[in-house]
């Protein structure tokens, strides 16, 4: 095919596996097979060789038709596969993608051996640049080019013919086309031709004004030139079948050919179907023009033609002189007069012009009718007399009088004249003796105002108006009350000026008052602070308690806070110039303690735990904003933002923060629970700008969705919320996921945003119609969106297609524009308007936006006029005409509830009562509380009103105990309206809500669990269970507890209760199984075994066995009993194993070797970790001598173990000691001491160590002290500091067992001095 083929194709993604050339954003890459180049577009094996036929390597070869192959020119591009693939980038569906291919016979040159290098990397940069579309070229074996473009559709065209133009041999042919069709085929400003050019891909050349050619040139490819030459010479044709004449009549007889406001010109129009255009009576043109279809301007001509020349024969003149003045009289309003006078006698009335000055009118019409015409010019010229009279512009609103009255006086007097203010003068029109009175009325006031009246003008400083009109105007009122004068404010060419206008006295008092006030203003100083906006109103403070104490400290100075929609930082200060310095500082220190305690925090709480964290009655947000001193913010009511907002020092903050999640996670189960979803299907699940997945968690009661990090691969998405929430998030995304992996396709369709609420339809049956028809997920545009217009539809192709097919018809209908009606009686039309047109507005909404007309007030009309969609008109009128039958079906009936329980009724801030409204469709009225005349014939008894069987509560009860009844007043009775069974069910709802009290027994063992620590378990209980829960004094020590509240609510309190009841009983009795003790009797030295390393054994004994183990302390008398509590079996099983334990110790083998007292710290070595080694090698237990033993042995080391392990331990044993005292101990000084551990102790007074005998230097046998020795880091103290056990499993771990006594004084170390 010789013709460049073109394919568009709708995608998000298309790539091209053919690439010797590869454009990407204006970037050229370039392969070949001998050397492919790298980063590439192309999906490539993973072992190949760089020449494609390479030896020498075990990697397969391969041809270059595997790597590249031909790329089909009548389908779309298939995407990349493979790891080294490129990913194109992802567009949306508003784009648009085509292949344009270009064979080798119509490419425009191929001997260049660089085109499709640098020349066309040139050229689609440039094309890029020009019409913003991306562009791909890739050149073929045998020369073709195809080219990949995408883009919008605009973009699409020009760059199409651009490509053509470039890349493409270009044809030319000329056609022909009379020059006065070129407009047509331009188009307005040229726009037809652009878009027949981007059409056709072609570039139409239409020869300019100054060239005398009818040749339009067509420059492209073939087939486009011959599709914008059809287009063209349609164009001519439809022009051809149109025509226009022109004929010239003398303007004079303009006005016999249009006629009388414009009667004879419509009436031709009319008959000859031709448009007549009749220059205007100002425009000095005796040309007219005729256009049409040729037959119809020819008949209109010849009758406009044979107007004229009737005219001419008939026609006379006659001129008459009328004064200038007049002359506007004899016009008329927009020239009426004259048509009325050519209706009237036939005559035209020619006019001089206005800037001209002349005065002559002049008469053209039938001489017959000339005489009549000039009769009724002059009685026009003369029926107005106008007169101006002299008065000071100050005295003209005075003549006005107020509110107009001395006009309408005049006009009662003297009607027919207009009266106009000028100037310094009154300009008086009409007729003239009318005129006269007036003139007479209007100059007796002027003069009673002159004599009596005066003004004078101050020159102000702007700056100072404010403060001289005073608060809401208070100083300049009180002037104009007291004073009986006018203060005006005139800001005008340059001058600021105060006028007081008024009785003479009254104006030199208000003047001097006013000047002395200007003079103290003068002396002031005004300064303006900056302080953020956002700061205001903590400045001000609650009820402006904050403000009113810096006021009341700076008395003599003004402050003015700008108000929020004044949109200004300025806080300006105003008074005397040291107080208002101080003032200035005092206010900068306020900000700063401000700006420190506006810490702002948002913590997410599921909306329906925001009545928890509030409390009953506020309760429990007020005790956490005291407390915390935070302010914190919940959103509104009806507000789906489920974000709480706390402000305050950062501290405190989050504190709150704490305190507010911590009632959410104690009443919730909040889960987490996480679903394995392919990582590549994460970008559909989440949609277009998160779209979709909004929608999954606003339909899931708000539940957290969280998918991982793009960087972590991993596939586990979260899921956060209540558990049933949880579990229908999960259902929704999984089958998601699962659509996603059978097809994934996004299309658009725009909606009037009004129209959604219809497209939706009521509590969204109407899209969930269409969605359960075809399978396809349709998302409406979220509050957040800028385009509020577009619905995305989401799903399988043919799902989504016949969605999109349904949407757009139903959006069809809505766009078309009708009218119908509604009969709705006038007596309902008061409930429709009510509260500025609520309901109307709410059907408006709910049908697509329609109109709603209801008749005027007073016209007793009961026809309802309705405009926009078919649909919508129905569904508004079924929903007028439900509701009027509500309103024909309502009744009212009445509910009496004593007055001191209405409160209770209501609820706060009326919560409870709107429930019941919303929830049974009534009106709820409560009566007067001051309303309390009794109600004859009812009275509040045993047997109740409202058919109770028992009293309201216990004081009624009381009441009716004593007096036998209880009056009913005005003030108990509530009226409820609506339907009658409606009204029933929220009467009975009401009586459900007036509180009762009942007594429950329960143990007073159980009461401090109740009330919890400082009382939060029994606020938390009151909250949940909306009661209230009155415990009596600890000091009665009584079982007795009263809970109050709603029936349902105390009977739900109740069995809360019971239920802890039984919970405390059914533990208590457990733990008195678990408090059974056993006591055993171990000899000390296996303590520490039984305690193992960190207490490991011990750990494990008490973990495996359940029970609680305690070994002797220090200060009991018996050192030997070990006990065990818990649950009795447990226990013995515990005591066995321990017996078993220290059967095994009992086993082993143990000898006592004799080392000098001073080698034991080498042998110990630093922290031990010599002897650690030892033990840990040879499997045994080496003791050193406690403080006890070194009295009688102080070189005695006992060695227990295996008796093999044990004669190994002490070879190794004695050697090291050998070794020492042959190194070390026989090259010492002799020492007066003997050579014990107390020889290495400092100061003349310190404790003597655990190897220390008696007689050394005054030391304490009790024990000794050591730094840096391990159990300092946990147990290190100032004074009083414990002596080391050695004998302890967890500070000696491999030590042999054995007490140590307290030591009292610090020493620097045991192990004697460092090497």
């Amino acid at each position: 095919m010789q013709a460049a083929a073109a394919v568009m194709e709708e995608s998000n993604a298309t790539s091209i596996e053919q690439q010797p050339i590869a454009l990407i954003n204006g970037q050229e890459q370039v392969s070949n097979e001998q050397q492919p180049s790298s980063p590439t577009s192309v999906a490539t094996p993973t072992s190949t060789n760089s020449g494609g036929t390479g030896t020498g390597n075990a990697t397969a070869a391969f041809s270059y038709d595997d790597l590249f192959p031909a790329l089909p020119a009548n389908t779309s591009a298939a995407p990349l596969s493979g790891p080294s693939s490129s990913s194109l980038a992802r567009v949306t569906s508003s784009q648009k993608t085509q292949v344009l291919h270009v064979p080798c016979e119509e490419r425009k040159s191929t001997e260049s051996e660089k085109f499709g290098e640098g020349e066309s990397k040139r050229i689609c940069q440039q094309i890029t640049k020009e019409t913003g579309a991306q562009i791909e070229i890739v050149s073929g074996k045998n020369q073709s080019l195809t080219f990949l473009i995408k883009g919008k559709q605009s973009e699409l065209l020009d760059a199409r013919r651009k490509i053509l133009m470039s890349f493409s041999t270009q044809a030319s042919r000329q056609v022909t086309v009379p020059r006065e069709h070129y407009r047509v085929i331009l188009g307005k400003g040229g726009q037809r031709l652009r878009d027949l050019e981007r059409l056709t891909s072609t570039r139409i050349n239409i020869p300019s004004q100054g060239d005398e050619s009818e040749f339009i040139t067509i420059a492209g490819t073939k087939e486009g030139i011959e599709k914008a030459e059809q287009e063209i010479r349609q164009l001519s044709a439809e022009q051809y079948k149109k025509s226009s004449d022109r004929t010239t009549i003398p303007k004079i007889y303009h006005p016999f050919i249009v006629g009388p406001y414009s009667e004879n010109l419509n009436k031709l129009q009319e008959e000859t179907g031709a448009k007549i255009n009749v220059p205007p009576q100002q425009v000095q043109k005796d040309e007219i023009i005729i256009s049409g279809e040729k037959d119809a301007v020819a008949a209109a001509k010849a009758k406009v033609e044979a107007i004229y020349k009737e005219m001419e024969k008939k026609c006379s003149t006659v001129s008459v002189e009328v004064a200038k003045p007049q002359h506007r009289y004899v016009i008329g309003p927009k020239g009426s007069t004259i048509a009325e006078i050519l209706q009237r006698t036939g005559v035209s009335v020619e006019m001089p012009p206005n800037d001209s000055n002349l005065e002559t009118i002049t008469l053209r019409g039938p001489q017959v009718a000339l005489g009549n015409a000039l009769t009724v010019v002059y009685q026009k010229a003369n029926s107005v007399k106008s007169v101006e009279i002299n008065a000071p512009h100050w005295i003209h609103k005075y003549v006005i009088g107020r509110k107009g009255a001395n006009m309408k006086q005049l006009e009662e007097d003297c009607p027919n004249v207009n009266v106009n203010c000028l100037e310094d003068k009154i300009k008086l029109e009409g007729d003239p003796e009318n005129v006269d009175k007036a003139i007479s009325y209007l100059t007796e006031i002027i003069r009673n105002y002159e004599e009596n009246f005066t003004f004078e003008v101050m020159t102000v400083n702007p700056s100072y108006y404010k403060h001289i009109i005073g608060k809401a105007g208070s100083n300049v009122n009180r002037l104009k009350d007291e004073l009986k004068v006018n203060i005006n404010i005139e800001e005008r060419e340059g001058q600021n000026n105060i006028r007081i206008e008024g009785p003479k006295e009254g104006v030199r008092l208000a003047q001097l008052e006013l000047q002395e006030k200007i003079d103290k203003l003068e002396n002031e100083k005004s300064k303006d602070v900056i302080i953020d906006r956002r700061l205001h109103r903590s400045i001000i403070g609650a009820k402006g308690e904050k403000i009113r104490e810096v006021k009341d400290r700076y008395r003599q100075v003004t402050i003015t806070i700008p108000t929020p929609q004044e949109n200004t930082d300025i806080v300006k200060l105003r008074g005397p110039k040291e107080d208002v310095d101080k003032c200035h500082k005092d206010l900068m220190k306020l900000v700063k303690e401000i700006q420190e305690s506006s810490h702002i925090i948002e913590v997410p709480i599921f909306k329906q735990f925001h009545k928890f964290v509030i409390g009953k009655g506020g309760a429990n947000i007020k005790k956490i904003r005291d407390e915390t001193q935070t302010k914190i913010d919940l959103p509104a009511e009806g507000d789906t933002n489920e974000v709480i907002v706390i402000t305050g020092k950062k501290e405190n903050v989050l504190e709150a923060k704490e305190r507010i999640q911590k009632i959410q996670n104690e009443l919730s189960d909040i889960v987490s629970e996480e679903v394995q979803i392919p990582p590549k299907y994460y970008n559909s699940i989440i949609g277009t700008g998160g779209k979709l997945i909004s929608s999954i968690m606003e339909e899931c009661g708000g539940v957290s969705i969280k998918f991982p990090n793009s960087d972590s691969k991993s596939d586990k998405v979260t899921i956060r919320g209540p558990k049933d929430d949880v579990e229908k998030a999960k259902g929704q995304l999984l089958e998601l996921a699962n659509e996603r992996q059978l097809a994934s396709f996004t299309t658009e369709v725009r909606a009037k945003q009004q129209h959604h609420k219809f497209l939706i339809g009521k509590n969204g049956a109407s899209i969930r119609k269409i969605r359960d028809a075809t399978g396809a997920r349709i998302i409406f545009p979220s509050n957040e969106d800028t385009d509020k217009e577009v619905i995305t539809i989401i799903g399988k192709e043919d799902s989504v297609k016949k969605a999109k097919e349904q949407l757009e018809a139903i959006i069809k209908e809505c766009d078309e524009v009708t009218e119908g009606e509604v009969a709705v009686d006038p007596k309902h039309h008061k409930h429709f308007v009510a509260k500025r047109g609520l309901i109307l507005h709410r059907i408006a909404e709910e049908n697509g936006g329609v109109m709603i007309s209801f008749p005027r007030a007073g016209t007793n009309s009961d026809k309802v006029t309705l405009k926009g969609a078919k649909d919508c008109i129905e569904a508004a009128k079924q929903r007028i005409e439900e509701i009027v039958a509500d309103l024909e079906a309502q009744t009212t009936i009445e509910v009496v509830i004593p007055q001191r329980q209405h409160r209770t009724i209501m609820g706060a801030r009326g919560f409870k009562v709107q429930q019941v409204t919303s929830e049974y469709d009534v009106q709820i009225k409560f009566p007067d509380r001051d309303a309390t005349e009794p109600v004859e014939g009812l009275s509040l008894t045993n047997g109740g009103v409202n058919g109770e069987g028992e009293g309201q509560d216990g004081e009624a009860g009381e009441s009716s105990a004593v007096d036998g009844a209880e009056p009913v007043r005005q003030c108990d009775v509530i009226r409820i309206t609506g339907r009658i069974d409606k009204c029933e069910a929220a009467k009975q709802a009401l009586l459900d809500l007036i509180p009762i009290e009942e007594e429950l027994s329960v143990p007073f063992d159980l009461h401090r669990t109740i009330i919890g620590p400082r009382g939060a378990n029994v606020r938390q209980f009151m909250s949940k269970h909306d009661v209230h829960v009155e415990l009596p004094p600890s000091e009665l020590k009584s079982d007795i507890i009263k809970v109050s509240g709603t029936p349902a609510h105390v009977a739900e309190a109740k069995e809360a209760l019971e239920k802890m009841i039984e919970d405390f009983e059914a533990d208590r009795a457990d733990r008195e199984l678990r408090s059974f003790v056993l006591q055993l009797d171990v000899d000390q030295e296996y303590h520490s075994k039984l305690i193992g390393r960190h207490g490991a054994v011990i750990n494990k004994l008490r973990a495996d066995h359940d029970v609680n183990i305690s070994l002797p302390k220090r200060d009991d008398p018996n050192q030997r009993i070990i006990s065990i509590t818990g649950y009795q079996a447990k226990a013995e099983a515990a005591r066995d194993a321990i017996l078993e334990i220290v059967g095994d110790l009992q086993t082993l083998h143990r000898e006592v070797i004799e080392i000098d007292t001073r080698v034991h710290s080498h042998i110990i070595g630093h922290r031990g970790r010599t002897i650690r080694k030892i033990i840990e090698d040879y499997k045994v237990d080496i003791k050193f001598p406690s403080s006890d033993d070194a009295q009688n042995n102080p070189n005695a080391v006992t060695i227990i173990g295996k008796e093999e392990d044990v004669e190994n331990a002490k070879d190794v044993l004695l050697s090291m000691a050998e070794d020492y005292e042959r190194d070390y101990l026989e090259n010492l000084p002799p020492s007066p001491q003997p050579q014990t551990v107390g020889a290495f102790l400092t100061g003349a007074g310190g404790n003597s160590g655990s190897g220390a005998v008696g007689g050394s230097g005054g030391a304490n046998e009790n024990g000794f002290i050591m730094k840096d020795a391990p159990w300092e880091k946990q147990k290190q103290q100032a004074k009083n500091l414990t002596a080391p056990n050695t004998q302890s499993q967890e500070d000696f771990p491999h030590f042999a067992a054995g007490g140590a006594p307290v030591a009292t004084a610090p020493i620097t170390s045991v192990w004697g001095p460092k090497n």
